[in-house]
């Protein structure tokens, strides 16, 4: 893609445009989702969708930094802005959508990265991508939850008394900006 294109793109597109794309009605079934799963394991699941990268990761890819490590760099400082980091089982998960760039990325917490490759995640992306680049953003995200609830089922599962103890440590709404 063009260099002055992609730029054009992101600096275009905003929050109300990740707004349009998901649409409210599918926010909340994406957050009833999120609400579901960890309710069957001990993990956290946070979302979050953004339209553009900022002007300082597109000077980056100006200068010849590829486009997928920046939208990966951009996925990690989420996962820190967004305290993924820090629940209490130190095994939540970040699923990021780029949407100017129709990626998505999944970034987890040490105690699940210590059981789940990466290639394991690069391989459930790479099922999920094409559903992004056809605009199918709901089904897209729906199947990365349903990926990595399998992954925290799998490690991490839950018994009744956990679930109803243990309190919700990051918000089951997708951040959208």
């Amino acid at each position: 893609m063009n260099i002055l294109t992609r730029i054009a793109r992101h600096v275009w597109l905003d929050a109300g445009d990740a707004y349009r794309a998901i649409g409210t009605a599918a926010l909340q079934r994406l957050e009833a989702r999120v609400r579901d799963s960890e309710a069957r394991h001990t993990g956290e699941i946070c979302l979050c969708v953004e339209a553009s990268l900022p002007l300082s990761y597109l000077w980056r890819h100006l200068q010849g930094t590829p486009i997928d490590q920046i939208v990966r760099e951009r996925a990690l400082a989420q996962f820190g802005k967004l305290r993924v980091w820090d629940t209490e089982l130190n095994n939540g998960v970040l699923i990021y959508l780029q949407l100017a760039e129709h990626r998505i990325e999944i970034v987890d917490d040490r105690a699940l990265a210590r059981k789940v490759d990466d290639a394991d995640w690069q391989q459930v992306l790479a099922g999920i991508t094409p559903e992004f680049r056809a605009g199918r953003h709901e089904e897209g995200l729906a199947r990365a939850i349903d990926a990595v609830t399998a992954a925290l089922e799998l490690h991490f599962p839950a018994t009744a008394g956990e679930v109803q103890q243990r309190e919700n440590q990051l918000p089951n709404r997708p951040t959208v900006g």
